[in-house]
């Protein structure tokens, strides 16, 4: 029979190495962003605003912050060109040690809705959708659209944490005068950022 403080020693050296692959399977050294639409893919438009200029503009000024802060990144398109669906998440799949990040805009044919919203599909993903939002909600002044369970493509078949962010309505005229202009893209992107870090210093 082992005696009890053993057993209670034992007990605790298990939480701890539980504890410890809990978090090493949590951390990640890459953040994949996505920018999404391109090509003849225009995303969300309204007049000559096109979503799929305004997601590649905000991930590369995500992918700047990123960097700057020592995190290293991998993008699923640097310029106006078209990946499939299943081509982005075949990109962020290579990766096993890394987070994706979806950027988009929103759209929809009533003209009243507008704020900021991020995506999720899995549970261990949960998390880090509520620190991008957090981050986005503390640099712009908008409608807190929350925090979504949903089932896009890109987070439902990628293999590591993902989330896909809605920066605001293309079909909203006073949000989208606002997306135009370089300070509110990039202050999107800093939240976003921001919010990554904090998860990865939470891990």
């Amino acid at each position: 029979m082992i005696p009890q403080p053993l057993r209670r020693l034992a007990a605790i050296a298990i939480a701890a190495l539980t504890l410890s692959l809990t978090h090493s399977a949590s951390a990640f050294s890459t953040v994949v962003i996505d920018p999404g639409h391109g090509g003849h893919d225009l995303g969300g438009h309204s007049g000559k605003v096109y979503e799929k200029h305004l997601a590649l503009d905000t991930a590369l000024r995500l992918e700047h912050y990123l960097k700057s802060r020592g995190i290293r990144t991998v993008m699923t398109r640097r310029s106006d060109t078209f990946i499939s669906l299943p081509g982005r998440v075949s990109k962020a799949n290579r990766y096993s040690n890394s987070i994706f990040v979806s950027i988009h805009y929103n759209y929809t044919w009533k003209r009243d809705p507008h704020g900021i919203e991020t995506h999720y599909y899995s549970s261990r993903s949960k998390r880090l959708a509520t620190y991008v939002q957090a981050g986005m909600m503390n640099k712009i002044n908008t409608i807190n659209r929350g925090v979504k369970h949903s089932r896009f493509y890109v987070i439902r078949n990628t293999r590591s944490p993902a989330v896909l962010v809605e920066c605001g309505f293309v079909t909203h005229s006073r949000e989208r005068k606002r997306m135009k202009k370089g300070w509110f893209r990039h202050s999107v992107a800093e939240g976003i950022g921001e919010g990554i870090i904090r998860y990865k210093k939470s891990l």
